[in-house]
């Protein structure tokens, strides 16, 4: 997929079959209720479980796109840059095979699935924008069906290599998690602590990318090292969230930055404690405090080492990462 991002710590998430090359512009998009000609998948199963997709026997598909919620949640609706947490499942009208989704078990060593985490209005590299608009003014633990052709979902930017022709139908079925309001330009806030001995040197100026000083002369820890600088108050970070940060990150060996989230848009959201980002991260951030600020040191064996063609595959990479919120 042609994603151009510097948002690296995204980048060891297992993406299933992915059927579209890049982010495709938003169009019109066919209403819940609105009359439609044609027919039209049924969804059955609980919300919380993958859901059961059929279509009408010798039926052809509805010649519009058709966006239908299946079932509706509850609590505040969805609003455009929220971020969420959803799970999905997309197959082609006539065919039972899944062509991707969320719903496989949790990853060896997890205890919880992955699931996606975007960011509402945001390019993201799983979802069509199309079908990720469709959880706006939805509320969490609804269960939204979209229906319509490759090329009117997905548009120019449908991989060909999928194997799917333009007029192919879609069928997908999007179950938003939860949801949470973050402003881009939150950042933790409260007395920093100063750098443990032997440990990089931390300055945080407001609204801008720390600055991390490695210690000189000093050999990169081989295990992974972490601290709280600044301790919040919020609740406790759990496996399987979506976790919403700030952070900055740099190499130890010549201290050079390789990724800020204060460089692309601010606030940023991932699945954490499901192997979708760095095990440093998933190891260091599970458990510590929505409104922490946190250190980590992470060795090669716990961040790229094991990706392949990476060029931080054999550094040690140093975090500063505040915790803004989950979701």
């Amino acid at each position: 997929m042609n994603y151009n991002t510097k948002r690296r710590m995204v980048a060891l998430l297992a993406v299933p079959a992915l059927l579209f090359t890049a982010a495709c512009g938003a169009d019109d998009k066919k209403k819940d209720d609105e009359a439609v000609v044609g027919g039209v998948a049924e969804v059955k199963g609980k919300v919380g479980a993958k859901p059961e997709i059929s279509v009408p026997k010798d039926a052809e598909p509805a010649g519009k796109t058709v966006i239908k919620t299946v079932s509706e949640g509850s609590g505040s609706a969805i609003k455009a840059s929220d971020f969420v947490r959803l799970d999905w499942t997309v197959e082609k009208w006539g065919g039972s095979e899944e062509l991707g989704g969320t719903w496989s078990a949790a990853a060896a060593g997890s205890t919880a699935r992955r699931q996606s985490v975007e960011q509402v209005g945001k390019q993201s590299q799983q979802l069509p924008e199309k079908v990720l608009d469709v959880v706006k003014g939805k509320k969490p633990g609804s269960r939204i069906l979209v229906q319509g052709t490759a090329g009117d979902l997905i548009g120019q930017n449908l991989n060909t290599s999928s194997g799917l022709a333009a007029t192919d139908v879609l069928i997908w079925v999007v179950d938003p998690v939860g949801a949470a309001t973050v402003d881009a330009k939150a950042e933790a806030e409260g007395e920093q602590a100063a750098s443990a001995a032997g440990l990089p040197k931390v300055e945080s100026p407001s609204q801008k990318a720390a600055v991390i000083t490695i210690p000189k002369g000093a050999k990169a820890p081989k295990d992974l090292e972490q601290q709280v600088l600044i301790k919040g108050s919020g609740k406790k970070v759990e496996a399987g969230q979506g976790l919403i940060a700030q952070y900055t990150g740099v190499k130890w060996e010549d201290g050079k930055q390789f990724d800020s989230s204060w460089d692309h848009g601010g606030a940023t959201a991932f699945q954490i404690g499901t192997g979708s980002v760095v095990e440093g991260w998933d190891k260091g951030l599970v458990g510590k405090n929505v409104g922490d600020r946190v250190l980590l040191v992470i060795p090669p064996a716990l961040g790229y080492g094991a990706s392949t063609g990476s060029e931080l595959a054999k550094n040690t990479l140093v975090f500063v990462v505040d915790i803004l919120g989950t979701v």
